[in-house]
């Protein structure tokens, strides 16, 4: 029991993240051979649609703006303050690094073993959250531009239109309308959590102020 009560965050998210996917599959297959219908094409199965462009840049073109999103927080709150904001550093308390003890602590076996490695090393784990955060954030980009070049190619050929390739795919406006339609909702999101946390709470999250707290007060 204390597995679950130690993880249940990630637990429930997980569940979360799973059965959303599932009910995208199921809408998403559905969705799709209602189209192909149209143009007499021919249904597909569930396991066919999972590898298709349609559900492909659909999923990843989600997925690609919540990490733009995620890194661009994580980078931005390390150098930008909003005073009075949960999601914000004190303005007021300096650039001290908050994490600056570890670094003379290397002997000790709970510090991350980065630490204890040479400057490279660790220097790269001082900013490994935003590293990964941005690899995944390429990495869901390239595979929503491939499965939107194949959604849009398969789209030409219904209506007996040249096919084209990936990189004037790159090119096209559509599909940079379909990055900045979710990119500005991640940003827009992300800064009225900020803004909001000035004013109002939630008893118990770490992502309030406490509910006694000043509107003035700044940090958790």
């Amino acid at each position: 029991m204390s597995f679950l009560r130690d993880n249940g965050l990630s637990i429930t998210l997980s569940l979360m993240t799973a059965a959303t996917i599932a009910g995208m599959l199921v809408a998403g297959v559905e969705t799709f051979n209602h189209e192909a219908s149209l143009h007499n094409g021919s249904p597909v199965t569930l396991v066919d649609y999972v590898f298709s462009g349609h559900f492909l840049s659909a999923l990843f073109e989600n997925w690609e703006s919540e990490f733009l999103q995620m890194t661009a927080y994580v980078c931005l709150t390390a150098f930008l303050y909003q005073r009075g904001s949960a999601e914000s550093k004190d303005p007021d308390a300096g650039d001290t690094e908050v994490d600056e003890g570890p670094r003379h602590r290397k002997e000790d076996p709970a510090v991350p073993w980065p630490i204890r490695r040479g400057r490279l090393v660790r220097t790269l784990y001082s900013y490994s959250l935003a590293i990964v955060l941005a690899a995944l954030f390429v990495l869901s980009f390239v595979l929503h531009l491939y499965g939107s070049a194949a959604a849009a190619n398969l789209e030409a050929m219904r209506h007996g239109e040249p096919s084209f390739d990936i990189w004037t795919r790159l090119a096209d406006s559509e599909f940079w309308f379909e990055c900045f339609q979710n990119w500005q909702s991640e940003f827009l999101s992300t800064l009225v959590l900020v803004v909001l946390s000035i004013f109002l709470r939630f008893r118990g999250s770490p992502e309030s102020k406490p509910v006694a707290a000043p509107t003035a007060q700044t940090g958790k």
